[in-house]
Formats: structure tokens, sequence, C-alpha cells
């Protein structure tokens, strides 16, 4: 048998093929033959390269990670505004309304990971939130914030948001996503960083919640 010239492609055929397949049909419902039909690798071909439906799983969601990374750090260079205040706002509008990001986390809700979530939890803190610390400092100098501390409040306020506000990870409806994002809305307000409006709070309800 001809040995593999490029394993990295073809692990990534298998990594974006499951992905497809678990938004289309659920993590439960595809089997290792649905993906094997559509990549069309045999069994040898897709073990080489992952050992079980699960490792699939992790590289997918490890791949989700690496998209929303990408993503934030592209709108961050790319994304225009009068402000830091408003340059922020925007961001989060657009990875809200982001549907590679959502329709994932749907099709997983059920197969949530405790690694997958700690691991994304580090790079929340560690990765994502120096970076809106320093446009939170920036929208210190302009005017278009005030708030304390803001490497800490970064760091909170991803958190909340992104966890503790997440209906996938809890299986929340959508009256109880609103209450707490309004509650964070809140929060964040009077802590001198009111990002969150009706129409970003809208925007993640229709995405997450059915």
């Amino acid at each position: 048998m001809p040995r593999n010239k490029h394993p990295e492609q073809t692990r990534e055929r298998i990594v974006a093929a499951a992905a497809e397949l678990f938004v289309e049909n659920g993590y439960e419902q595809t089997s290792i033959q649905d993906i094997l039909d559509t990549t069309g690798l045999s069994k040898g071909g897709l073990y080489h390269h992952f050992k079980s439906k699960e490792q699939i799983l992790e590289a997918v969601m490890e791949r989700r990670i690496q998209y929303v990374g990408k993503r934030f750090h592209e709108l961050i260079c790319d994304t225009p505004g009068e402000n830091a205040k408003e340059k922020l706002k925007k961001i989060l509008a657009q990875l809200a309304a982001d549907s590679k990001i959502h329709t994932l986390d749907q099709a997983l809700a059920s197969q949530i990971d405790p690694h997958f979530v700690v691991n994304g939890i580090q790079t929340c803190i560690r990765q994502d939130a120096p970076i809106i610390a320093e446009l939170i400092k920036e929208g210190n100098r302009d005017g278009s914030l005030q708030t304390e501390q803001p490497d800490l409040c970064a760091e909170v306020f991803l958190m909340l948001l992104n966890y503790w506000a997440n209906p996938v990870l809890f299986h929340r409806n959508r009256e109880e996503t609103d209450i707490r994002l309004r509650y964070l809305q809140s929060m964040m307000s009077q802590l001198g960083l009111d990002l969150i409006d009706d129409s970003l709070i809208a925007h993640l309800i229709n995405a997450y919640v059915q």
C-alpha cells in the first residue's frame, strides 16, 4: 500500500467531514461508516489518524476553538470603530452572528467534555482576556469607557459571557438565557463596561436557543 504523502491533509479532511456530519445529523447519529462514506477513506486509512469516534470529536472541538481564536484575532485587526467601546461592541456582534461557531456548539451540546470546557476557559483567560483588556484600556484613554481593573474586568466578562451565560452548557431555554444575559448586561454596566445591548442579547439567544 502506498504511504500517505499528506497525512495532515487527510486528518483535516476527516475532521472537516465529521464536523459537517455532526451538525447535520448529531454526534450520536453519526457513525464511523458515515465518515468513511463522506471522505472515501478505508477503515485503515481513518484509524491511522483516529482510534475512535471520541478522538474525532476531540479534534472537532479543538478545531472549533482554533476557528474562534482565529476569527477573534481577525476582528481585532480589521474592525473599525470611532472609539474602543464601539469597536468592542462591533466585534462582539460579529462573533454572535457567526453561524459557524454556534451550529457546531448546538450539535455537540450533549457531548460537552469537561476537559474541553477547561481548555476553553484556560484559552479564554490566557489569550483572549488580555486582548480585550488592551481595548478596555484604550477605551479608558479615549473616554468611551470608565473601567477599573481592566485586566480583571476582561477576565470576568469573558468567563461569564462564554460560560456562565452559555445556554448550551446548561441546557437553558430562551427565558432563562435572557434573564442571565440581562443580569450580565446590568452588572457589566456597573463596572463601566457597558458593551451588551439588546441587539447583542437577541443575536446570542437566536444563535444558541431553539
